[in-house]
């Protein structure tokens, strides 16, 4: 909007009468985007040995325990067989995450589908030979993902590219209708042994961890620890996932500030120090 001549007198008279108050409301920086709050945990992911050894602690833990459970007497007569999400478990999305933060975008399913269609995710540290050795050892790899159907061969090239076994849409099976696992996980249950299930995120094990709260999840843990490091591997995933719609009671339609707020609202804080 074409300001006045009027108008613009009349700023120069509140400036000129108010000097400092003006300089401040013009040089006030914008508020930062969203995606820049993905910068510490996309650094630690990408950066830090402590990642990389979260994520071979788990494959190391699922090769013992798949080990133990092919040995024991009671060992079940289906073929064995593992279960593993894709993204954040076996493939390294992170370069997405640092070019969100880096176009101060947010996440978009047609961005997404982009980065999924380059297929050149890397193997998260570890995966390749745990699953190397697992196909060794007679078992079989399903790939249960909530990419979706049209992304199954983009996503069977970039596993096939890093070299993973049963890279192959018979052991692939991507979201449909529904991003619940549940169904899908009983497919393969119905025809194998299932020994180990392996995910970034809750619902990777169960949909009665998927609950509208926060604190609903962390309680639908602590009431079945013993299941996380036998049958349950975690990888670790500080960028996104389940746990963050929680904050907002899985209210996906919140805009970013009201995002920033029920982020702001769920941490715990010291109540600061005492005053003399």
């Amino acid at each position: 909007m074409t300001r006045s001549p009027l108008s613009l007198a009349l700023l120069g008279l509140v400036c000129a009468g108010g000097l400092s108050a003006c300089a401040q409301q013009t040089s006030q920086p914008p508020a930062p985007a969203l995606s820049d709050q993905l910068v510490m945990a996309t650094l630690w992911m990408q950066t830090s040995g402590e990642y990389a050894a979260l994520s071979h602690q788990a494959f190391n833990l699922a090769r013992r325990n798949l080990d133990r459970a092919l040995a024991a007497p009671d060992a079940q007569q289906r073929p064995p067989a593992i279960v593993v999400d894709v993204d954040e478990t076996v493939l390294d999305n992170s370069p997405y995450e640092a070019w969100l933060i880096a176009s101060g975008e947010n996440y978009q399913s047609a961005t997404w589908h982009q980065w999924v269609d380059k297929a050149s995710a890397r193997a998260m540290p570890g995966a390749k030979a745990f699953l190397d050795y697992a196909a060794s050892r007679g078992v079989e790899v399903f790939y249960i993902t909530n990419r979706r159907a049209d992304e199954t061969q983009a996503t069977l090239r970039n596993l096939r590219q890093v070299g993973f076994p049963d890279a192959d849409e018979a052991h692939f099976l991507p979201r449909t209708e529904s991003g619940d696992k549940t169904a899908r996980r009983q497919r393969v249950a119905q025809s194998h042994w299932v020994i180990l299930l392996m995910g970034d995120n809750l619902g990777d094990f169960s949909a009665g961890f998927d609950r509208a709260t926060a604190e609903a999840r962390r309680a639908a843990v602590e009431s079945q620890p013993d299941a996380f490091g036998s049958r349950y591997i975690v990888l670790p995933n500080p960028a996104y996932g389940a746990w963050e719609g929680a904050l907002y009671h899985n209210d996906w339609s919140l805009d970013d500030a009201q995002k920033a707020r029920a982020r702001r609202n769920h941490l715990q804080q010291w109540g600061g120090p005492e005053t003399p």
